[in-house]
């Protein structure tokens, strides 16, 4: 962790555990955003007040639609303008955001707070991966994201009892004002710390028409606007499980405050296979990962789904078949999204974008439509998720032609290396 990262133009190089350290304090205010929340729904629901219960999962679907909204944005904006001054300005506007989400007095003034909340944090998630790029490539590039992503799969794990733990002390405001600490802090860490990364010579002209035609591009090609379909499909269970978790594990299986226990069980299977998935996909490829995840989770969905109409309702075999289904998804996400990538690496950065534009936007809805049909019991997220996931195949099916599990030439080769 000691070798130095140079900038660009004469700044002072920066230690590789700096950079791996800023990028996880970046990404990490996406999730806790999204995380550190849930613990807090049932109390902002019952100060705010709601017209119906299942109101409180806008809390967290009204964040996640301005992520994927604004993600196509800062891209263009940092390759024009510079990723620092954008990230700071993205961060400006969280702080702002947050405050506003402190302070408001109706439950309609907090869903248009998180609204601006998760489009300013989406700038996070692209310019990070950009500053990795800017400052390193090939397997220092492999090296410094796996490094972020292992240290990143922790926070989902300890973000609800994090916030469970401000709630037992403060009002729901104290969550968001730990947010506000985190991000202020991030501001100042950015200002002093990191210069600018992107090498003047490779800076783009900002212009609507390219930016056009690289998403209508993007978007027309089989690989990748099949991916992206089915990558939103099966998105659409994971966002549904993050509305509706709290009233399912607090309220229905009756865990109240032990709630943060029950999720953090279920998002470190995730984290785990997820850094799975970087040792073995070398071996196995993304196809036969990602097809055989996407077919293992909704077989198991399929069953709890079964399970859960038959009557046996408890918690231990809810967790169970829960856990392994949520499990797959880290065999799927990255590999489904490299797979889309492949026949357009020429306009890499807006289909990036537009991959989790697209995604990001159509799960956020479709998750808030599963999440909204709950009805005091599991049953509409499980087999919501089953009806996704049998969507997900359907599509893969029609992107490969009918084969699955066949890894194409170039992956292929990758995969014997």
């Amino acid at each position: 962790m000691s070798a130095a990262i140079k900038p660009a133009g004469d700044s002072p190089a920066m230690s590789l555990g700096e950079l791996v350290a800023l990028l996880v304090a970046m990404t990490a205010v996406v999730a806790l955003a999204i995380d550190m929340m849930l613990p807090a729904l049932d109390e902002i629901a019952a100060d705010l007040g709601t017209a119906h219960a299942n109101d409180r999962q806008y809390v967290i679907t009204t964040y996640l639609l301005g992520f994927g909204l604004a993600q196509l944005i800062y891209g263009p904006l940092s390759d024009a303008y510079g990723r620092k001054p954008v990230i700071l300005g993205a961060l400006g506007l969280f702080l702002v955001a947050t405050l506003a989400c402190m302070f408001a007095q109706t439950f309609e003034a907090l869903l248009l707070a998180r609204l601006l909340q998760g489009s300013a944090a989406a700038a996070c998630r692209v310019i990070a991966t950009a500053i990795a790029r800017d400052l390193t490539s090939g397997r220092r590039m492999a090296e410094v994201m796996s490094m972020v992503m292992t240290v990143f799969m922790a926070v989902p794990v300890l973000a609800p009892g994090l916030g469970q733990l401000i709630l037992f002390y403060l009002p729901w405001q104290g969550v968001f004002g730990f947010l506000f600490l985190f991000a202020l802090g991030l501001v100042l860490w950015l200002h002093f710390r990191m210069p600018e990364t992107l090498h003047p010579e490779y800076r783009q002209k900002l212009g609507l028409g390219s930016s056009v035609r690289a998403f209508a591009e993007a978007m027309t090609t089989r690989l990748m606007l099949g991916y992206t379909l089915a990558g939103a499909a099966f998105f659409s269970g994971l966002y549904g499980f993050l509305g509706s978790s709290e009233q399912i594990f607090a309220e229905h299986f009756q865990l109240g405050d032990r709630f943060p226990l029950a999720f953090a069980g279920i998002a470190f299977g995730m984290g785990l296979t997820s850094y799975a998935n970087s040792k073995l996909v070398m071996r196995w490829g993304q196809r036969r990962l990602s097809h055989g995840a996407l077919i293992g989770f909704t077989v198991i969905s399929v069953v709890h789904s079964a399970v859960l109409m038959s009557g046996v309702d408890n918690l231990a075999v809810f967790m169970v078949l829960l856990a392994a289904a949520m499990a797959l998804l880290g065999l799927i996400g990255a590999n489904f999204s490299a797979i889309a990538m492949e026949p357009v690496g020429h306009i890499a950065g807006t289909a990036s974008a537009a991959y989790g534009f697209v995604t990001g936007v159509a799960a956020s809805l479709i998750g808030a439509l599963i999440g909204q049909l709950y009805d005091g019991t599991a049953i509409p997220l499980v087999t919501g998720q089953a009806l996704m996931g049998a969507l997900a195949i359907v599509i893969v099916l029609v992107t490969e032609r009918g084969r699955l599990f066949e890894n194409h030439e170039g992956e292929a080769a990758i995969a014997d290396t």
